[in-house]
């Protein structure tokens, strides 16, 4: 049985927040060490392996354990996105996520569709973190705070989303649009 240590290293120090000469600096051994085995150029020996997981820090048996998580994908064709939720409140509105799973990211992009007439409803919606958006079709009336504008193609929003914010389909025609927040909220 093979063992990738320089991809196990790699996930552990990127884990704990740690750049490579930082952990170098913990452990005792050089940058070019670090970097030397997570590109799996050099296979440590145990003791060396030990005094560099002594600097993150992490045992050599639950290093060995666990498992480090696949690379995300990174292109996903457009029947490939995540319908998270369409809501009725005066009308269809689709959220189609890119990605199945948020678990540990720090970015939701969605693709929403606003049926003429869709409202995310009468209460706004308020939460932690920032998002922003870029009407593609439609015109789409967003309200944030006090302010209020319809936009259209190609027009944008950005805001801090602790303040009350609702959105709105109007005319005659669908609004398609392409938004982002962070952290994921949804």
């Amino acid at each position: 049985m093979s063992i990738d240590v320089g991809a196990r290293l790699r996930f552990v120090r990127a884990r704990h927040g740690l750049s490579q000469r930082a952990l170098a600096k913990r452990a005792g051994v050089t940058n070019s060490a670090i970097s030397l085995i997570e590109a799996n150029r050099v296979n440590p020996s145990v003791g060396a392996l030990k005094r560099i997981l002594d600097g993150v820090p992490i045992g050599m048996a639950e290093f060995f354990a666990l498992e480090p998580e696949p690379e995300r994908k990174a292109f996903f064709a457009a029947d490939e996105l995540t319908e998270i939720g369409r809501k009725a409140a005066k009308g269809a509105i689709s959220f189609r996520q890119v990605g199945d799973s948020l678990f540990g990211r720090k970015l939701q992009i969605l693709k929403e569709r606003y049926e003429p007439g869709a409202d995310t409803g009468r209460v706004p919606l308020s939460h932690e973190g920032e998002e922003g958006g870029i009407v593609l079709s439609g015109r789409l009336e967003v309200t944030v705070g006090e302010e209020r504008r319809i936009l259209g193609p190609g027009d944008a929003y950005s805001f801090d989303s602790r303040r009350p914010h609702r959105f709105r389909c109007v005319g005659p025609n669908p609004c398609e649009l392409v938004s982002a927040c962070t952290p994921p909220s949804f």
